[in-house]
């Protein structure tokens, strides 16, 4: 019976190993995800009608991903983790694993063929699930036995399944929930994914929505005549959608995937559904893909990058050839920021902008109940799997739910059942500090998280911050334990967070137990803000840049030594300033998507706030190196004098920018919850690390980095300015004018750094940098 544990059966919360069957995109991408997890994971397709070798296909799968940039692995290791077979000579090993992820083509045939020969092989208990979108799991199990129904579900994860965080759950009548419960919790704490459960539906969530909304924008800039850029403008920023818009969106997933998807859906939607409305011939798109210029894939789609010119073309919509780019001119008024006002605009701005929304987000709206069971699992699909800012009704929220219901029955249209259920009310709501969602029933009912998140967010919604200024903010997370918040644009630091730092550590060491910095953005911190930087220089305030940098050095020391420990959470970018409170926190809890380095030469100035200190520590103490002076200054100028970035928290330990004992939390939304744990387990017993001293190789050491800086100079590897600024960093690492017999203290340490990122912050080829990266978000190579 279902739900029984019988023998050789896996216990509740046991995956162990995965077997994943297609090594295909998604499949290997799965099993590379699953590896990163650090889980060992079995990738088998067929044997290869050519070739000696049988395993050719998926040994040719992870290869290609070893090269793949952005990488499915998080790291050279995680690959390892992967084993590789065929479905001829290798099915049984299924029997080994704890969860079966079918991948392969989609066709019911073929697939049902697979699913009679697991049955066979699989153990009792052993989750077997299909990635499919297209077909109904009904069919996927129709004639397997009780037991293999019982363990089969759907698991819907998005392309890359490394970087993308939905994955869309679909449990049959048949299924025995505590398997899906463990496949739920595996891919929610192991894999990083928010679970949203879905119902049978063609399409799920996502992608029937997201369909609807390219066909919906294609065809509407079409018809209105509007150029790729213009329904970019209109269609990307003001209504939450990623800066690609919705062609350059098209670009990045591939272009010769539309038709793929439009066929799926035509197949299997019901007669009347509004998606039918937007099937069109399109010729253009045809004449794209039989001429391979499929998105970014192929180097070319609505858009083609120049790289001799640096010119970014677009596809004329009417002759299909590729013309010099034009520049929308500017939203009127408040449309850029207010979603009625862009919907209310005169002329072609109002008219695409209503003809998207008035149509997707009515569309969304008539869903509820027939492909998920609230708005919250729709607003989320389409957050975490096409990257929306707002979920379709959370844009009706925006909007005015009233005002959409009015204007769709002012024009004949359909009015959705919900939407006449919530008049005028929001579909989300904050009551007594807890965040509400309108249901089908007219009733508000709590957002609930899965157990064991822990958001900031809902933290604000029922408190005021103990502290706070215009870049920074403390707040308290319960327990005993304060949350540092930068709150700048990026995350960017400043004196004001300096500032507040100082004044934190007194409140928090009398009255908590320990401090976790940590935020909610896209990135932890990009580093010091470059631009305020840039004008002290502009103004010659050379007194308060050195103010700038001696504070940052002040304010991370009195972190370092204070009397609680400090455990920084960083997700996203973590860099130069970013990177440097990690070096001096006790200790990091950090989300697998942590990009972290010491970016500092590449904008022409060296780690400033004691992160050139820290990091010779961290590779001084490193088992893995060799003793002396010399090995631990040669591998962190080796690291910083080429500005590396880890990307990911894995990598980021092999660099020194984390320690192996640093945690690593795969799921963001656990991140703060986890970080929270570690700062509570480390408060017990307490006390502050001792300050280091250091001996370190002085002028000669020096001399031996600048001989490699001038080989690659004169390689061309290196520009005259990079041999500058590497000379000022490799004075810092090697102690100035120290003796190999001298005591260099961490004082002595930022006085160098103090010294030289003053120097070189007064250089003009420093400041061609900085404004270069401000203006073009790129190096400059000067």
């Amino acid at each position: 019976m279902a739900g029984q544990i019988e023998a050789g059966q896996i216990e509740a919360g046991q995956i162990e190993k995965v077997c994943v069957i297609g090594a295909g995109t998604m499949g290997a991408g799965i099993a590379a995800q699953v590896a990163n997890a650090g889980v060992p994971v079995l990738l088998l397709d067929i044997v290869p009608k050519d070739g000696e070798d049988r395993d050719a296909v998926a040994k040719g799968a992870v290869a290609k991903m070893l090269k793949t940039d952005p990488a499915p692995f998080m790291s050279k290791a995680a690959a390892k983790l992967v084993e590789t077979g065929n479905i001829d000579d290798h099915l049984d090993r299924v029997a080994e694993c704890d969860w079966i992820v079918e991948a392969i083509v989609e066709r019911l045939d073929i697939k049902q063929g697979l699913y009679a020969r697991l049955e066979q092989l699989k153990k009792p208990g052993a989750a077997v699930s299909s990635n499919t979108s297209t077909i109904p799991l009904e069919q996927l199990v129709d004639g397997r036995t009780e037991q293999f129904r019982s363990d089969f579900l759907i698991t819907h994860f998005f392309n890359p399944p490394r970087y993308m965080r939905l994955i869309e759950i679909v449990r049959g009548p048949h299924t025995d929930p505590a398997v899906a419960d463990r496949v739920e919790d595996f891919v929610d704490r192991k894999l990083g994914k928010r679970v949203v459960p879905t119902k049978d539906t063609p399409g799920f969530i996502a992608n029937r929505i997201g369909t609807y909304w390219l066909s919906v924008a294609v065809n509407a800039a079409m018809d209105q005549g509007l150029t790729v850029e213009e329904a970019d403008q209109i269609g990307g920023r003001p209504m939450g959608i990623p800066k690609t818009g919705i062609f350059g969106l098209i670009d990045l997933v591939g272009i010769d995937l539309m038709p793929l998807l439009s066929q799926s859906l035509t197949a299997n939607l019901p007669e009347g559904d509004p998606y039918f409305d937007t099937v069109r011939d399109q010729p253009l798109i045809d004449r794209m893909i039989a001429e391979g210029r499929t998105g970014r894939k192929s180097g070319s789609g609505f858009y083609r990058f120049d790289k001799k010119t640096r010119t970014k073309y677009a596809v004329d919509l009417d002759s299909g050839e590729y013309r010099e780019p034009v520049k929308p001119a500017r939203l009127p008024g408040k449309a850029e920021r207010d979603l009625a006002a862009l919907v209310a605009a005169p002329g072609k701005v109002g008219d695409y902008a209503w003809e998207v929304l008035g149509k997707v987000l009515a569309y969304s709206a008539s869903l509820v109940g027939e492909i998920a069971d609230d708005v919250v699992a729709i607003d989320d699909a389409m957050k975490l799997g096409y990257n929306w800012k707002y979920g379709p009704f959370e844009l009706i929220d925006r909007l005015g739910p009233g005002m959409l219901a009015k204007r769709l029955a002012d024009e004949g249209r359909d009015v959705p059942a919900i939407l006449t259920t919530a008049g005028e009310r929001p579909f989300y709501r904050v009551e007594d500090g807890t965040r509400q969602y309108l249901g089908l029933d007219g009733d508000y009912h709590d957002v609930v998280r899965a157990d064991g998140v822990l958001l900031l967010e809902d933290i604000k919604l029922n408190a005021k911050p103990l502290m706070k200024n215009a870049s920074a903010a403390l707040w308290d997370a319960g327990d005993g334990v304060a949350v540092f918040e930068f709150t700048g644009k990026m995350n960017a630091l400043d004196g004001e967070v300096m500032k507040l730092i100082g004044k934190a550590i007194p409140l928090v060491a009398s009255d908590y137990k320990a401090l976790v910095v940590y935020n909610e953005g896209d990135n932890f911190s990009a580093g010091a803000n470059l631009g305020l930087a840039m004008f002290a220089v502009n103004i010659a305030a050379w007194s308060e840049i050195e103010k700038l940098v001696a504070g940052g050095q002040d304010a991370y020391k009195a972190l370092k030594y204070a009397p609680f420990p400090v455990v920084s959470a960083p997700a996203g970018l973590a860099l130069g300033g970013g990177c440097e409170i990690l070096l001096h926190s006790d200790a990091v809890q950090a989300h697998a998507e942590s990009y972290i380095g010491l970016v500092e030469c590449g904008v022409g100035i060296v780690p400033g706030w004691g992160g050139c200190g820290e990091m010779i520590d961290r590779w001084r103490k490193n088992p893995r190196q060799p003793k002396g002076p010399m090995p631990a200054v040669s591998k962190v100028f080796e690291i910083v004098s080429t500005a590396t970035v880890a990307k990911s928290a894995a990598e980021a330990k092999g660099y020194g920018f984390l320690r192996d004992s640093d945690g690593v939390t795969m799921n963001r939304d656990r991140l703060l919850a986890d970080a929270k744990a570690k700062a509570l387990e480390l408060a017990d017993g307490y006390t502050p690390p001792e300050p280091p001293e250091f001996q370190l190789p002085g002028p000669s050491g020096k001399a031996a980095l600048m001989l490699a800086v001038e080989g690659f100079r004169k390689r061309g590897m290196a520009t005259p300015y990079d041999a500058v600024v590497a000379e000022a960093l490799a004075e810092v690492l090697t102690g100035g004018d120290a003796d190999l017999t001298d005591i260099v203290t961490e004082a002595d340490i930022l006085a160098l750094e103090r010294e030289k990122f003053m120097a070189l912050v007064r250089d003009p080829r420093t400041q061609a940098r900085v404004e270069h990266m401000l203006e073009t978000g790129k190096p400059l190579r000067n």
